[in-house]
């Protein structure tokens, strides 16, 4: 079962609390890179070290996310076999897995707004009282 349908199963069964959804992720994503590992390593090395490298590292995908706020996440894929490598594929994995910990950090977020907003109507009832 994916994000898309997940939230249309809440939406069905009217759960209407605060949540995180699958728009509120997508929103939060300024920008997107992939490429792998053999990639950054030509990036940084451009002498002999280069005709070195394992050729296992093409096969290591990355995605970095940058999120609106600047902060930045990470997904990986690794094939196992060469034959298998598909670079799409790859990027799609990579991209899940890195937007997996945005849901992580974005229920964070959303659950210290309610602890925030839930002391603050305490200290209103207590103000009141």
């Amino acid at each position: 079962m994916n994000d898309q349908a997940i939230e249309q199963e809440i939406q069905a069964k009217g759960k209407t609390a605060p949540r995180v959804t699958p728009d509120r992720i997508e929103a939060v994503i300024a920008s997107e890179h992939y490429f792998t590992a053999s990639q950054a390593l030509v990036g940084e090395t451009r002498g002999p070290e280069w005709q070195a490298t394992p050729k296992e590292l093409d096969l290591l995908t990355f995605c970095v996310l940058v999120l609106r706020n600047g902060f930045t996440v990470t997904g990986e894929s690794a094939c196992a076999s060469p034959d298998n490598f598909d670079a799409e594929i790859g990027r799609k994995i990579a991209r899940q897995n890195a937007v997996n910990k945005v849901w992580a950090l974005e229920g964070y977020l959303l659950k210290q707004m309610l602890h925030e907003a839930a002391i603050k109507d305490a200290c209103l009832i207590a103000c009141e009282g």
